[in-house]
């Protein structure tokens, strides 16, 4: 077994770099790195500043909505309104983190790789800024498949929700379960993940 999961860390470590996530223009690359987020909106850093995996691109969504995928040493930055977010991290498991941002706010949360058993697993936290602009420095811009804009229209979705009576809780409750039974049958996440999450909404309930 031993022999194997070195077999397996070394697989990892060789594919470093192999993904190929669209990569942002140097300028905006820069202008990222200057850490201003706009007045009017927060600023969200999803980072992955390790080789390990890079050979295996890493899904990303932000409330249930795809952005991309990460690769090794890569970034992306959302400038959303203040709001609620779920970011999720689709690996050999399912990872995820909530964000309650701030208009005029920088956030960082950091998508760490770790050793699968046939592909790299995630595990994503959110981390101070002073670790997260180190992380970012160190990786480059990839662009997000949905504008900003996208994003902060579903943001506005998500509030009234979250916001509505409990027949509307119940409604997103059942969109969750969806979400969840299709992410098993694509398998971008395990038997177990998929009944630990199940368990944790039908608890909301």
């Amino acid at each position: 077994m031993q022999f194997f999961r070195f077999v397996a860390i070394i697989s990892m470590a060789m594919l470093g770099g192999c993904a190929a996530p669209l990569i942002a223009t140097q300028e905006k690359d820069l202008v990222a790195k200057e850490f201003v987020p706009p007045k009017d909106k927060s600023s969200v850093y999803i980072y992955r500043n390790e080789i390990l995996g890079g050979g295996y691109g890493m899904p990303v969504t932000v409330n249930g909505r795809s952005i991309g995928e990460t690769g090794a040493m890569t970034y992306f930055r959302l400038n959303v309104p203040a709001g609620n977010y779920t970011i999720g991290s689709h690996a050999e498991n399912y990872s995820d983190t909530q964000l309650s941002t701030e208009v005029g706010k920088n956030y960082f949360v950091w998508q760490e790789a770790k050793i699968g058993v046939f592909k790299p697993r995630s595990e994503l936290k959110q981390v101070d800024e002073k670790t997260g602009k180190a992380g970012v420095l160190e990786s480059k811009l990839i662009t997000s498949l949905l504008s900003d804009d996208v994003l902060s229209n579903q943001n506005d979705i998500s509030t009234i929700k979250l916001n509505s009576n409990s027949s509307a809780e119940n409604g997103s409750a059942s969109q969750k379960l969806k979400d969840l039974q299709t992410m098993l049958k694509e398998k971008l996440i395990t038997e177990d993940d998929y009944n630990r999450k199940k368990q944790k909404i039908l608890d909301g309930m």
